[in-house]
């Protein structure tokens, strides 16, 4: 009896490298460029918030292009207020707080509170994803 290389295995193998390089390739685990793991810090998502609100409340070309696309849509499902400012209406001021980062749940937030022509103010909290590229409003939980 003769002993032949199993040429099918010899094949698959060749083939599943000449497929699959990534997976073989020492390339495949080096660092592929700051951008991508790029994290947001408390002061950029501090400095992000502060922008977006301004003085009373974010443009509306803001609210196109740096609000997620979940907001959006919760937006979309709430016609009888502003999900982006808890209120309906615009405030006579708007202060930013500090932002606070979890970076174990990837997500950054800061409390926001309005201030009204009544005297009233409100406060609401405002989240932003870690990874969101560019930097973007991700949620808004309002206090009451």
């Amino acid at each position: 009896m003769t002993l032949t290389p199993h040429r099918s295995g010899a094949l698959l193998l060749a083939l599943s490298a000449a497929l699959f390089p990534v997976l073989t390739s020492p390339a495949a685990s080096a660092d592929p460029g700051p951008l991508r793991h790029h994290r947001h810090t408390a002061e950029e998502i501090t400095r992000f918030l502060t922008t977006f609100y301004g003085k009373h409340g974010p443009t509306e070309q803001d609210r196109a292009l740096r609000v997620s696309q979940q907001l959006k849509t919760k937006q979309e499902h709430t016609r009888d207020s502003d999900v982006v400012l808890c209120s309906v209406g615009a405030p006579r001021e708007i202060e930013v707080g500090p932002a606070t980062v979890a970076p174990s749940a990837g997500v950054g937030w800061a409390t926001v509170t309005t201030s009204w022509d009544s005297g009233a103010t409100d406060t609401f909290t405002a989240y932003v994803r870690l990874d969101s590229l560019p930097i973007q409003l991700d949620d808004v939980i309002c206090a009451g």
